[in-house]
Parts: C-alpha cells; sequence; structure tokens
C-alpha cells in the first residue's frame, strides 16, 4: 500500500489490476460466445424441424446458405430465425457489435404444436369467407371457357384469402414435358419464356404430377438448392405451391400458385387451394369420355354399384328353381363390401355361391320360409332376432342375427345385423392389444379431440385421469436424440398426410421404455388430414431380450477369445516344455519309440506328458504322466512334475521317494494349483543287468509284449499323487529280454465315453500285439495313436524295444 496524492501503486497491484482485467475480458468474450451460440442452437432447431434432418444436417444446411449469399453464419441463423414469424427480419445492430448481447430470437417453428395441424381454430367449422369464395368460385366456373380466363378467376379470388399474386397452370405434353395452358400476374414476358418446360429432374410442377401430391416450397434457399425456380428473379416469390388437378385416371395437369410474401402456407389456406383447384378439375380435365364405350350396364352390376356404396352386409338373391318349380336354394348375385359368411368370405367373394352352402341349417327355418312368402307376395319380412349356430375352426358358436329382405324383380334384396358381434370383435381387440402390449388413438382435426384405447396408457404408464397426451406434451417425454426424427415424422403424419411407422423412446418413472407408432391420416375432399388413427405398441421387452441376446453374444466372443487365447498360449508351453511330439532315439542300449496327440476338438490344451532322459550313471529313465483337467493349470502342474521328477532322479534318488515327493509338491500348492491331482509311471533302466525298476502312481499299468503274447505288469502300490498326505508308494522290477515290447501309456489310448475301461485294456493288448507281429520295423506308438481318430483327450504313448542280441 502507499499513501499521498503522489504515490504509486505496487508491482504487486499492478499485476493482480492486469489479471482483473484479462479476466473481465474473458467473461466478455464468453458471454458473446454464448450469445451466438444459442442463436446458432435456436437457427439448427428450426431447420431440424422444417426439414427433418438432424444437427449436423441442420449447421451444414445453415453453412450452405451463408456461403450462397455471401453472409456470416450468425446473419443467416437470424434471418433462418426471422422466417418462422412469416417474414424475412434482418439482424439487429447489436449483431455486429461482438461485445452486445443478441437479442432474443423468434419463436421457433415447432413441428409439436396443435394449432398448426386443426383444421380449424373455431371448434370445427371451416371459416365462412371461406366457403364463400368456393361458392362464387364454383359459380363463376360455369361462365369461362380457357384456362387462361380460369388462371384470371383464380387469382383474382385468391389474392386476399390466400396472399395469391400469380398463377401458372401448365398441361402434360408430349414426352412428358409441361405446356402453359393459362396464367395470371406473371406478365407475359414470364409466360413466353416458361410457356414450354422440357421433362427434365427438379422441376415442383412436374414431381407434383409424377407423386399426385402437392408440393409446397416456402424456404427459397432450400428450394433453389433442390428445384428450377419460375421467376425473374425467382426470389420475386418467396413461397409459392404446385398443385396437381384430380382427375378419374392419370394426373395430367397441375397449377402454381404464387406469393409476394415469406412464410410457409397455413393450413387453412392449405385446404383452400386444394378446394379452390379441385373445383377446377372439371373445366381443366380434357374431353375423353366421348370415346367411351355407352352400353348401357346389367341390372345386377347396377345393383352391385349400390351395394358397393352401402356400409353395412347386404347381398341380391336370386332363386334357383327345381324341375317342378319349387325353390331349392338362393344364389348371390351381388353382395355389400361388409356382407361376411362364417369361412372369412367377404363382399364379392360371396358372389356366385349358393346360400344353402354357406348357412345350411337356414332351410326350413322361419327365415327360409319368410324369403320364399316376401318372393311371392312382395311384402318386406322382417323376422324377429334369432340364434344361429356357426362352426368356426371345429368349435360351435352361437351368435344373434335379424334379417330383412325385400322383393326386387323376381330376386330378393337381403340385409342382416349381428347383435353380438360389436361385443366380440371388442372383446377379441381387447386380447389383441393386452398380448401385443399395444392400444389405438384416434384425433379428430375438425373437433380437436383426441381418443385413446385403455391398452395406450399402460404403453406410456400415464394416469387414465390425465387423459391423452396432446402433441406439445410430447417433447418433454422424448429422449433428445429421438426429438428431431419424431418431429419430422409429425410433420409427415399432421402436416402432408403421409402414414408414419416410427420407433421413438420415453421416459417414465419406470425407466426408459421404447415404443413404436404406426399412424395414417384420412383426408377430406381437398386432400387435407382431418382424422389421424393409428396404434402405439410397447417394444421395450423386446428390446431388452434383444440387447440381452447382444450382450451374450459379445460375452461369448469374448470368452470364446479368451478360451482360444489361453489354448494358443497352453499349446505353446506344451511345445516348449515337451520334447519332439513324435521321436525315435536310443537310450541305454534300448530303441525308444514316442508319440504324442493332443485333442482334437475343444479349447482346452490337456496335462498330458513324458521324460525319456539318460542318466548320469549311464542308466535311462521314462515317465508317462497325466495331469487331471485342462488348461494353462494343467500345464503348469504337468510343467512341476516335469522338472522336479528329472531332478530329483539325476540326483539318484529312489523312484517311490520321488513319487512321494512329488505327492508332497501337489498337496502343498493345492491353494495355486486348485487342488490339482495326477497320474504318472516311471520306470528306471539298468543296461547292465537288464533291469527295469518301476513305481506308479494311480496309473494305468504298463503293456509287455514278449514272445508275441500281450500281458499287463502286475501293479505295485500306489496312489494318485496329490489325493492324500499318507500315500505310499513300492516299486516292482523286471528282467527285459531281446526282442521284448514294453508301453507306457495315457488313458486317452484306451477310454471311450460309454465303455468300461478293461474292455478298452484288451483291446489295446490285441492291437499291440497284432502290430508287433505284423510290423518289422519300429514306430509302433505313431501307429497305435493314429487309430484312435477323434481322440476325446490326449494320447501319450512310449514304446520301449529291447533290440535282439
Amino acid at each position: 500500500m502507499t499513501s499521498g496524492s503522489g504515490a504509486t501503486a505496487t508491482p504487486e497491484v499492478l499485476a493482480l489490476a492486469k489479471v482483473v482485467s484479462r479476466l473481465r475480458a474473458e467473461v466478455v468474450d464468453l458471454e458473446n460466445l454464448a450469445a451466438t451460440t444459442a442463436v446458432v442452437e435456436r437457427a439448427k432447431g428450426v431447420l431440424m424441424g422444417r426439414e427433418g434432418v438432424t444437427p449436423d444436417a441442420a449447421y451444414q444446411l445453415l453453412l450452405d446458405h451463408a456461403a450462397r449469399q455471401r453472409r456470416t453464419l450468425l446473419e443467416e441463423c437470424w434471418i433462418t430465425l426471422g422466417r418462422t414469424g412469416g417474414h424475412v427480419v434482418s439482424p439487429p445492430p447489436e449483431a455486429a457489435d461482438p461485445t452486445a448481447r443478441a437479442a432474443p430470437p423468434a419463436p421457433e417453428a415447432s413441428p409439436f404444436r396443435t394449432s398448426r395441424y386443426v383444421a380449424a381454430a373455431d371448434g370445427g367449422t371451416r371459416p365462412p369467407g371461406d366457403r364463400a369464395l368456393l361458392a362464387g368460385l364454383a359459380r363463376e366456373l360455369a361462365h369461362v371457357r380457357t384456362p387462361e380466363e380460369i388462371a384470371q378467376l383464380l387469382r383474382t379470388l385468391l389474392a386476399d384469402a390466400a396472399d395469391v399474386d400469380a398463377v401458372m397452370i401448365y398441361t402434360v405434353a408430349s414426352a412428358g414435358s409441361l405446356r402453359l395452358i393459362g396464367h395470371a400476374g406473371t406478365g407475359d414476358a414470364l409466360a413466353d419464356q416458361w410457356s414450354h418446360i422440357p421433362p427434365l429432374s427438379g422441376i415442383a410442377g412436374m414431381e407434383a404430377i409424377a407423386a399426385g401430391q402437392p408440393v409446397w416450397l416456402e424456404d427459397p434457399e432450400s428450394d433453389a438448392a433442390r428445384y428450377l425456380l419460375i421467376g425473374d428473379p425467382p426470389e420475386r416469390w418467396p413461397s409459392r405451391a404446385w398443385l396437381p388437378v384430380p382427375t378419374d385416371g392419370n394426373v395430367t395437369a397441375v397449377v402454381g400458385f404464387f406469393r409476394g410474401r415469406h412464410g410457409p402456407f397455413d393450413v387453412r389456406t392449405r385446404a383452400l387451394l386444394r378446394r379452390a383447384v379441385r373445383l377446377c378439375g372439371g373445366s381443366l380435365r380434357e374431353d375423353r369420355d366421348r370415346y367411351r364405350d355407352a352400353l348401357r350396364r346389367e341390372d345386377v352390376d347396377a345393383i352391385q354399384t349400390v351395394l358397393d356404396a352401402l356400409s353395412g352386409p347386404a347381398a341380391l338373391l336370386t332363386p334357383l328353381f327345381t324341375a317342378e318349380g319349387e325353390v331349392e336354394d338362393f344364389r348371390i348375385d351381388a353382395a355389400a363390401p361388409e356382407s361376411l359368411d362364417v369361412t372369412g368370405r367377404r363382399g364379392k367373394e360371396l358372389v356366385g355361391r349358393r346360400l344353402l352352402e354357406n348357412y345350411p341349417t337356414v332351410a326350413g327355418t322361419a327365415l327360409w320360409e319368410g324369403y320364399l312368402d316376401t318372393l311371392t307376395t312382395g311384402e318386406v319380412y322382417e323376422g324377429e332376432p334369432f340364434v344361429y349356430e356357426e362352426v368356426t375352426a371345429g368349435v360351435p358358436q352361437e351368435s344373434v342375427y335379424s334379417v330383412r329382405a325385400s322383393r326386387l324383380g323376381e330376386r330378393l334384396v337381403v340385409s342382416w345385423i349381428r347383435h353380438d358381434a360389436a361385443e366380440r370383435e371388442t372383446r377379441l381387440l381387447d386380447d389383441l392389444q393386452r398380448l401385443g402390449n399395444l392400444g389405438w388413438a384416434h384425433w379428430d382435426l375438425v373437433t380437436d379431440s383426441i381418443t385413446w384405447s385403455d391398452q395406450v396408457y399402460a404403453v406410456f404408464d400415464r394416469d387414465p385421469a390425465l387423459g391423452p397426451m396432446r402433441l406439445e406434451e410430447l417433447p418433454r417425454h422424448l429422449l433428445a436424440e429421438d426429438l428431431p426424427r419424431m418431429g419430422a415424422a409429425v410433420q409427415r403424419l399432421l402436416g402432408e398426410g403421409v402414414a408414419v411407422d416410427q420407433y421413438f423412446r420415453i421416459t417414465t418413472e419406470r425407466g426408459v421404455r421404447h415404443l413404436r407408432v404406426v399412424a395414417e391420416a384420412q383426408r377430406d375432399a381437398g386432400g387435407s388430414p382431418v382424422e389421424v388413427h393409428g396404434f402405439f405398441q410397447d417394444l421395450t421387452e423386446l428390446r431388452d431380450a434383444e440387447l440381452a441376446l447382444r450382450e451374450s453374444e459379445r460375452a461369448n466372443l469374448v470368452q470364446r477369445g479368451m478360451l482360444k487365447a489361453e489354448r494358443a498360449l497352453g499349446a505353446r508351453l506344451q511345445d516348449t516344455l515337451l520334447p519332439i511330439p513324435e521321436q525315435s532315439l536310443e537310450l541305454a542300449g534300448l530303441c525308444v519309440d514316442v508319440a504324442y496327440v493332443p485333442v482334437d476338438s475343444g479349447l482346452n490344451v490337456g496335462g498330458d506328458w513324458y521324460s525319456a532322459i539318460e542318466l548320469p550313471d549311464k542308466s535311462a529313465l521314462f515317465v508317462v504322466g497325466d495331469v487331471a483337467g485342462h488348461g494353462l493349470a494343467a500345464v503348469g502342474t504337468m510343467a512341476q512334475l516335469r522338472f522336479t521328477t528329472k531332478g530329483m532322479s539325476v540326483t539318484g534318488s529312489p523312484l517311490p521317494d520321488v513319487l512321494d515327493r512329488l505327492n508332497a509338491l501337489l498337496l502343498h500348492t493345492a491353494s495355486d494349483t486348485g487342488g490339482a491331482t495326477a497320474t504318472a509311471v516311471m520306470g528306471r533302466y539298468e543296461p547292465w543287468t537288464h533291469r527295469l525298476t518301476w513305481v506308479r502312481a494311480g496309473h494305468l499299468p504298463p503293456l509287455l509284449i514278449r514272445d508275441g503274447e500281450a500281458r499287463f505288469l502286475p501293479q505295485p502300490e500306489g496312489t494318485l499323487l496329490g489325493a492324500a498326505s499318507d500315500s505310499t508308494y513300492t516299486q516292482d522290477v523286471i528282467e527285459l529280454r531281446p526282442g521284448d515290447h514294453l508301453f507306457f501309456y495315457t488313458d486317452g489310448l484306451v477310454e471311450e465315453p460309454g465303455q468300461d475301461i478293461d474292455t478298452g485294456l484288451v483291446q489295446l493288448a490285441d492291437t499291440a500285439a497284432r502290430l508287433v507281429r505284423e510290423v518289422e520295423s519300429g514306430m509302433l506308438a505313431k501307429t497305435l495313436a493314429d487309430l484312435r481318430p477323434r481322440n476325446r483327450d490326449d494320447i501319450c504313448v512310449l514304446e520301449i524295444r529291447v533290440p535282439e542280441e
């Protein structure tokens, strides 16, 4: 601190002031960035709702428009937001100042607004001015003769009601081109320039004719990117519409309406333009009817036409007579669309069939007599409700009918009501909704009334006391990433009348639900949607099952990868720890053949092992062992046993002591190996005495073949390694003679699922004896191993052969 008028700030205070100044500038920059970001995000939201695109695509559209018009991105955003209010506004002056706050933009044109789609705002009645305008148009059309006069009439009548400034009428000419046949408000020069349009892509009028649907152009910039716009310049008419002229065949004409103001066509204006074009259809349609066949149709065809317009079941019955003149049956010659028999045939599918063929038990009943009386007297028959038993899919069902019959010439016109059909169909519908976890919904756009079935409340997890959900409420329940797609679907359904099948997700108190909506719109005579009906389906359980299945598949793949890696590692360890899988060598005057064959299926590696080495005193050590189990643990245990055995044998330890130490090793490392056990057979051959001292630990007995006879050596005492701490191991001695063959092996050579081990040993003895007699050279170990294809366990065979003197 300093004092006095001439005092100066200390260096610390100056440094602190610089920091404060820098932070204040950063805050201002962040505020400007936040304001700019808000404008950009709102503009993106407008394009997402209007174009039905993703956020990234909306941002790219803003960049493209700005580059085309040589504007900054912020200016383009302000212009886009200004269009939502029906007119273009310029960016506020503050936008040019990077330190000024951005003014709040115009409200977004959200697709989730009921007022955008209801037919009228006054409770369902059309504006009186529109009705009077259309009535006047109909009167005036009776006096016009040319398309030019029709264009002038449309422009005059729609100038104030729909802001129409110009009208152009085209018809399809040769080769699919368009020919201008009437115009008003465009000027003769422009009409001459666009009097003929070749069949090119990007022509909005041609698209309207091809699709049979109106094309609404409401954004000059995006429209210019998609279509070739009429006008000089095209911005002369910021909004325009092309409406196909409805006919009873292919669309061959289109009317274009041009407006000099910005903004979309609202629902009322769209409906008004559709009705106006529909009224002009008769005058614009070419007279093609004069060449039609004018032959009079038969009476039955005329009656069928009448029945086609009925809403209930009805049929025309022609009596069939016997040779004696009595009615034996009635033939159905015409049927209303809602006529249905017990087999499910409907409408015209019944034509040509006989009455008693579909309803055999009617003969002789009061209904049958009533038909005959009406046919004879001409009096209308109206019978009392009666019960008729039907057999559907082998199940008898009773239905209640009321029938009315009247005579028409020589035929009968019959109509009927099935009283229990509504109740049955309601019950079936309820079952269908419950089992399919779906419910129906209906929205009347004229009265703005929404109706939900009970199941829809369950689908949305909504209290029925709250009533159906309004359109404005839906975004609050949608997941943010599903909002653009759902908004585009709502616009297609309610704004354009296009059926939708859309998946979306909502949040409820019980979590996220996966839903599907399938809906279509019914249109009025002008093509405007007036009713929407469809269903909502809860797919959450299916989605959860799908995700669980994917997780299971992913876990399986991970597990398989781990097992494959483990097998590869185990195989590499085996290759490193074991000698060559197939080899022949000489030890202490003996010929030794070894064969090791791993299991040929599965992902696990085994613990079979062997050793055949020469000891320091010139004797030979032979060992074959088998560790219980598979995998890396078995390979690790095998390595411990193999190296411990070799180490103790090299130091001269007696064979029973070696097994005792191996047993103690497995018991001591039980916590590391998981309580591993193993079998082993071990022999030490002294060439100076020709004697083999051998021991075993729960292993199969060695096989000796001498003089062509095979026998298993008597087994000394010795239990499984790692099984008990008090195990005892003894040894036995055998003298080997010239020509002897002695086999050490593992259980993979003799075991077979479902077969006793003794049977496998007998088969091994017979096979080995036969091979010794038939095979002159060695490699009997490999031959024995190869005789067991599809081995389910590792096979290790060690053959010791004493050469002939």
